[in-house]
């Protein structure tokens, strides 16, 4: 997911060439994670600043380390931080001017540019039958193992518009969501 996130943002914004990814060093999923993410910037020829944030109070210097570094887009991989603290991504975001990906859709629900994964009332709505089926006697041992089937790719226009960005149409035509 990590890997085509990047290779959506960079068809979003083509002339990106310095790409930041925010990880969270607390988060035991970002650190593979991030390597996932380096192996796809070395196939798109894209130069990638991973900047690891673990406290909110970190953002401010985070975003403002991107803007010296003059970075061209920027990928949030899910994190429950970053999803708590999403307003002020959001915020920070567009102050700086930085096309970003997110992998939550919340994230451009509340003003962020495109995101990428699973949605996650889908998927808590799915946990439940699984919670229900282990109260009514079933062993969790015994339940299968399922990953997610459906991904959705929701685009922020208002958000494109404001960053002066013009997404392309390939790329609309895929999106499951437009937000105008």
């Amino acid at each position: 997911m990590n890997a085509k996130r990047l290779e959506i943002l960079k068809e979003a914004v083509p002339e990106a060439a310095r790409i930041g990814a925010l990880w969270n060093p607390a988060n035991p999923i970002h650190g593979p994670s991030l390597k996932v993410i380096e192996a796809a910037a070395s196939r798109l020829k894209v130069q990638l600043h991973p900047i690891g944030v673990q406290d909110p109070h970190e953002l401010q210097g985070a975003f403002s380390a991107m803007a010296r570094e003059r970075l061209q887009g920027l990928t949030v991989p899910p994190d429950g931080m970053f999803l708590a603290h999403r307003a002020r991504i959001i915020d920070l975001a567009a102050k700086y001017r930085i096309p970003t990906m997110y992998g939550v859709r919340e994230l451009v629900q509340a003003g962020g540019l495109i995101a990428y994964g699973v949605n996650l009332p889908d998927m808590y709505r799915h946990g439940a039958l699984f919670v229900d089926r282990i109260l009514k006697g079933a062993k969790p041992g015994d339940l299968p193992v399922e990953r997610p089937t459906k991904f959705e790719l929701m685009i922020n226009l208002k958000t494109a518009k404001t960053l002066g960005l013009t997404i392309p149409r390939t790329l609309l035509i895929r999106a499951d969501q437009l937000i105008e």
